[in-house]
């Protein structure tokens, strides 16, 4: 029986707005298509005291299954989405970022995926996943990793021997 999984969306922006906010419209849609529900959606600017004030509350949410972060996962100094949410992963999947970047670097970008820090991460019985910003990057990040592997990794944060 498929579950359906409760998802919070956080846009990372110091620009972006309800109306322009492509990435998390498009991360929405794709949870949405796949049959889980977004229960929590925001925008916070490029900031690490507003990044850590959504997830703490989201990782506070019991019927929260996945937090997805669209934005700051560059090199720029702005950027702080990584370091902000990475002291929360009780597990890093390393191998999200590296999939991530193999795949950018083959269909989309080439050589400028070195410059991503896409990363993910287990938040107790929680998935968090942090992608760039931009719609393509999204759509790549969603189709090809997230979604054909979201129910899984739930099942396996979730499973207690």
């Amino acid at each position: 029986m498929k579950r359906k999984l409760n998802v919070c969306v956080l846009t990372v922006s110091d620009t972006r707005t309800e109306e322009d906010d492509n990435s998390g419209r498009l991360i929405r849609e794709k949870v949405e298509e796949a049959g889980h529900e977004v229960i929590a959606r925001i925008i916070c600017p490029d900031d690490k005291n507003a990044i850590l004030k959504a997830v703490e509350s989201w990782i506070g949410k019991k019927d929260a299954n996945a937090i997805i972060i669209t934005g700051g996962t560059g090199i720029s100094y702005r950027d702080v989405t990584i370091e902000t949410i990475r002291p929360f992963f009780t597990k890093e999947l390393t191998g999200f970022g590296e999939l991530f970047r193999y795949i950018s670097y083959a269909e989309d970008v080439g050589s400028k995926a070195l410059l991503s820090r896409a990363a993910a991460g287990a938040v107790g019985e929680k998935v968090l996943f942090a992608l760039p910003g931009s719609v393509k990057a999204v759509a790549l990040a969603m189709d090809r990793l997230v979604m054909p592997e979201l129910l899984h990794i739930h099942y396996e944060l979730t499973k207690h021997l």
